[in-house]
């Protein structure tokens, strides 16, 4: 860890730099549908690439199609800012992304949801 990285990193909490510091103010990246399960994936090494340390990190967690919610616990970092930063790797073209294909008409069958449901009252 360098000196530098020092200055940005307490111990105890962590990082300190705030989540709108790394998305530039930004909160919502809707124009792609990144959702929880589409899945991910670096077209390059992170290390090919020359991206600010928070895109390194996601681009080094997705070496292999990874789901979202999987990117953003390997790189501790809250789901809307991994979105986010997603988004603009994707619009720069060093990520590729793949969304689940479903019907959009077709509704969850009574059993599934009987099945939440059931999951929910035991809680």
């Amino acid at each position: 860890m360098t000196a530098k990285d020092e200055e940005w990193i307490d111990e105890a909490d962590g990082s300190l730099v705030r989540p709108y510091a790394m998305t530039g103010g930004r909160t919502r990246s809707d124009t792609l549908g990144l959702d929880l399960i589409t899945l991910v994936v670096a077209m390059h090494p992170a290390t090919e690439v020359e991206v600010e340390p928070e895109y390194e990190r996601i681009m080094s967690a997705c070496q292999f199609p990874t789901s979202v919610v999987e990117v953003a616990a390997k790189v501790d970092l809250p789901l809307q800012v991994v979105k986010v930063l997603l988004s603009d790797l994707i619009n720069q073209r060093l990520i590729i992304f793949r969304s689940p294909v479903a019907p959009a008409n077709e509704r969850p069958s009574q059993h599934v949801l009987q099945a939440v449901l059931d999951g929910i009252r035991k809680l």
